[in-house]
């Protein structure tokens, strides 16, 4: 074989070997991509046959259908923009705030160990208080208008956030930041290209984390009193014995949360890029 068939050759190999290792196309991979909607699918088909067979007492468990004509018809008479248009504002007003507060203080207490020793005793006290020991607290503080419900949300995303990042960059590679020192990097060198780098991963971790609580702590924050949002809603079914209007609240939670961390997973994930090259 000659030399130029040799290199052919090789070439020829490199290329299949490859295409080989590309990730699948889009065709295949979708039968994984909705692996995750078996389970849901088959538990609304297995409730609504129970519910049509009388097996759940339909002012206990309705069908799935009656929970959908229930959000249905909360759409068409404008009560769902307007429930889940307050409680969407207020997430993200204390998501923002709390997310702020806890990157700010996460990122003190995990690059200066004497902010970490005089801080972060007390911020894992206060970690432990259950949500619902806040509520008559902030309702002294604050009343019953946006500003209470705002700071209990705010409450629960700071603490996750706070504490993956403090955590994170408080356990940056010593051999990374040696090789800052090398390259003689400041201070603000350091953070921007050496530790916040090295921290991101578990900081978007803490994100999602703190967003997930941030939806959990918005029903405590509207039974405070609230005349809007889909806590209320979900009272107000309770109050009146609606359990259609109780199921879908919860059913418009679980899409909403789900829906808003979706969103901050695409966000990180493109942050996160570099990880992969």
């Amino acid at each position: 074989m000659s030399t130029t068939e040799q290199n052919a050759t090789i070439v020829r190999t490199a290329a299949v070997r490859e295409v080989a290792s590309r990730p699948k196309g889009r065709f295949t991979q979708r039968p994984d991509r909705w692996l995750g909607a078996v389970v849901p699918v088959l538990g609304i088909v297995l409730w609504e046959g129970f519910a049509r067979i009388g097996v759940f007492p339909p002012n206990e468990l309705p069908a799935p259908s009656v929970v959908a004509q229930t959000i249905f018809d909360l759409a068409a008479s404008g009560d769902l923009w307007k429930h889940a248009g307050i409680t969407l504002f207020r997430i993200a007003v204390g998501f923002l705030v709390g997310a702020t507060a806890g990157t700010l203080l996460g990122g003190l207490t995990g690059y200066v160990l004497l902010a970490r020793k005089l801080f972060d005793p007390v911020l894992q006290s206060l970690r432990n208080i259950p949500s619902m020991a806040w509520v008559p607290l902030f309702l002294l503080w604050m009343g019953i208008q946006e500003s209470s419900k705002i700071a209990l949300i705010a409450l629960g995303a700071f603490f996750p956030v706070y504490l993956n990042l403090s955590s994170a960059m408080s356990h940056v590679d010593p051999k990374m930041i040696e090789v800052g020192k090398v390259y003689r990097l400041n201070s603000i060198q350091m953070i921007a290209r050496v530790i916040l780098p090295a921290a991101l991963p578990e900081y978007f971790v803490g994100l999602r984390s703190g967003l997930g609580l941030a939806w959990m702590f918005v029903v405590a924050a509207e039974i405070m009193g609230a005349s809007r949002g889909l806590g209320f809603l979900m009272i107000d079914g309770q109050m009146t014995g609606r359990a259609s209007i109780i199921l879908a609240t919860v059913i418009l939670f679980a899409c909403l949360g789900k829906g808003t961390d979706l969103l901050l997973e695409v966000i990180g994930r493109r942050l996160l890029r570099y990880k992969s090259k």
